[in-house]
């Protein structure tokens, strides 16, 4: 999937991987591509930045921890993140019913 259809929406997909619980940058990473089957497989320039930019926001919080042998910085979602998420769940099911509507495409079938 082309870099450019990702932006503006990274952040509802890293929130939406934390919704299930914490995790450390690369399984976040492996865990979109299995979501979207293979077609979301993003760079380290890309998802580290948005790690620490939501982080910084107070959506995220962050601790190392040791796993495997290997230190790991493990990212949960904080209170204002879960709130951030379901606002911007909504507002992609809003986007997503108008942008099927123009198009003329079979109706997406996504959270009212």
């Amino acid at each position: 999937m082309r870099a450019d259809l990702i932006h503006g929406h990274l952040d509802l997909l890293v929130l939406s991987v934390l919704a299930g619980g914490a995790a450390h940058g690369y399984a976040m990473a492996e865990e979109l591509r299995r979501r979207s089957g293979g077609e979301l497989d993003l760079r380290e320039g890309t998802l580290y930045p948005a790690l620490y930019r939501l982080e910084a926001a107070g959506l995220l919080s962050s601790a190392w921890l040791q796993a495997g042998g290997r230190r790991r910085r493990m990212y949960r979602l904080t209170r204002p993140g879960r709130r951030a998420l379901e606002r911007q769940r909504n507002e992609w099911s809003a986007f997503a019913r108008t942008v099927t509507q123009v198009i003329g495409e079979k109706a997406w079938i996504g959270p009212a």
